[in-house]
């Protein structure tokens, strides 16, 4: 490992490979394999979290992490590669998003868990996919419009939203899992303070490459020592397939109800602030120019690889702001680096026993790992809300209704559960759902609709590491060129809408639809 690191550094400290350029079948591998490396931990805690709220078996925990897997090689692959007017043609990973974690736990328990959960989930999933998708391909004007609903002031608070609600999910898993027998152990906090200590010094005095693998990193050796301990069970390892392969509909047939579908048509809206972030973000790493066309096209991307989620037994997707942070630091700016990473995802997502493998980390350890990253997810929140004019009441009245509004199901879960209908229980009974519908409300009521010119880009970490994140001073300077430009704003959505990693691009390259 630490050999492949000193060559990754090396050679991509020199590289300036263009984005279209395919490199030759060793650099493609390596660099490939990389992103994996940076990008799996977040891939597949989501189906892990889901799967254990659900109370799904360990076969079935395993079969979620392997469609997962699959789907994210075949996502990434439409992503990078492009297929007509679908996919950005940009070094973008696909993983399932954070954003519907929430949701999806709320949409199962209110369908009573298990597999039924699941149909329920994959209904809300196919549909709000299919609807991303048609989005995308709404004239520029009314694109531009609903993009217009996503100033900072929303964004930044949807997302430190979002890393408030999610940090009680790691705590929980760190305490040993809601619902097992040993719930609360201190072994279980000690093993999560352990994951967490580690991961924090690799991301304090780590190399780039160890720090941009430092949650990946920390699973690996938490679970280690727990092994050791005898605290990390790998019987369900030899009992699990070498191949296996992830078919339509694997659960039954999807069931689609009207509020499941409506909260992840708002957990969708969230991911299209993140992934148009993204977009920009990249293509201001690559200089490539992104206009509302590449925009448009990685939506389409991710509505796509959405409903397919749904069909494969996987859940929403959207890019990966910590792969994005990777091009920057590597400065390997070929998209078929990502076709390469999205074939090694495939391969990944056929071999059950690998999944097996990771659905063995214990609890203490995943929950200490995942505290990590959540917690980060809200100080993204907390970046993008600096760009705010907090001082600003009204600014401040957004932002602190809607976190209360947000804390609302976890502070007091018996008005949903006890007198709520259950339908709307399903809808209303996340924070994130009703946090991110206050700061829309409230900004719309207070600030009305945003201008185009009055919009700033958000910060967020791409990478653990704070100095591998864009640079205010970079997007500011990219928020003046676009102002000056010549290029038609009409053709542009708002750009700083997104969230994780945004920084606009404003360079003068050549258009993104020669890609």
């Amino acid at each position: 490992m630490a050999r492949v690191a000193a060559r990754l550094s090396a050679d991509g400290e020199q590289s300036t490979h263009p984005v279209d350029e395919v490199l030759p079948l060793p650099k493609l591998a390596l660099y490939g394999f990389q992103h994996v490396l940076a990008f799996y931990a977040g891939a597949v805690i989501v189906p892990i979290i889901v799967g254990n709220a659900l109370k799904l078996s360990p076969e079935q925990l395993v079969y979620l992490i392997n469609a997962d897997l699959f789907t994210c090689g075949i996502a990434s692959i439409i992503q990078a590669w492009g297929i007509g007017r679908i996919g950005a043609r940009l070094p973008l990973i696909q993983g399932v998003t954070f954003t519907a974690v929430s949701p999806m736990i709320a949409i199962g328990l209110g369908a009573g868990g298990g597999t039924a959960a699941l149909l329920v989930i994959y209904g809300a999933v196919i549909t709000a996919g299919i609807a991303t998708f048609a989005f995308a391909w709404l004239p520029a004007k009314a694109f531009r419009t609903v993009m217009r609903l996503f100033p900072p002031v929303v964004t930044g608070t949807v997302i430190t939203v979002l890393g408030i609600v999610l940090i009680p999910v790691g705590l929980n898993d760190a305490a040993g899992g809601l619902g097992s027998p040993d719930f609360g152990d201190p072994k279980n906090f000690a093993y999560a303070g352990g994951t967490m200590l580690f991961i924090l010094i690799l991301m304090k005095l780590g190399k780039q490459f160890l720090s941009s693998i430092s949650i990946l990193l920390g699973l690996v050796v938490g679970t280690a020592v727990a092994f050791l301990l005898g605290d990390a069970k790998f019987g369900d390892v030899s009992k699990s397939d070498w191949v296996g392969v992830t078919t339509p509909f694997h659960f039954g047939v999807p069931k689609f109800e009207w509020f499941p579908i409506v909260l992840m048509l708002i957990v969708m809206l969230i991911t299209m602030v993140e992934t148009t972030g993204d977009t920009y973000a990249v293509g201001d790493i690559v200089g490539k120019d992104v206009d509302s066309e590449t925009v448009a096209r990685a939506l389409r991307a991710d509505g796509a690889a959405t409903a397919l989620g749904g069909v494969l037994n996987s859940f929403p997707y959207v890019a990966f702001a910590e792969n994005v942070g990777l091009v920057r630091m590597t400065k390997v700016k070929s998209r078929f680096v990502v076709v390469a990473a999205g074939v090694f995802m495939i391969i990944l997502g056929l071999l059950p026993k690998a999944a097996a493998i990771v659905a063995a980390v214990p609890h203490g350890v995943l929950g200490g790992a995942a505290t990590v990253m959540f917690a980060m997810v809200a100080l993204a929140g907390i970046q993008t809300l600096a760009k705010v004019d907090l001082k600003e009441e009204k600014n401040a009245l957004i932002v602190g209704v809607s976190l209360a509004f947000a804390l609302l199901p976890a502070t007091v879960p018996v008005f949903f559960t006890k007198y709520m209908d259950a339908d709307l229980a399903s809808l209303l009974n996340s924070g994130v759902t009703l946090g991110a519908t206050a700061a829309i409300v409230l900004n719309l009521v207070f600030n009305g609709l945003a201008k185009d010119d009055a919009h700033g880009a958000p910060v967020a970490p791409v990478a653990p590491k704070a100095s591998d994140a864009p640079e205010a001073s970079d997007a500011s300077k990219a928020s003046d060129a676009l102002e000056a430009s010549d290029a038609p704003k009409a053709e542009l959505p708002a750009q700083p809408v997104a969230a994780p990693a945004g920084a606009e691009k404003a360079d003068d390259a050549e258009t993104s639809s020669a890609g």
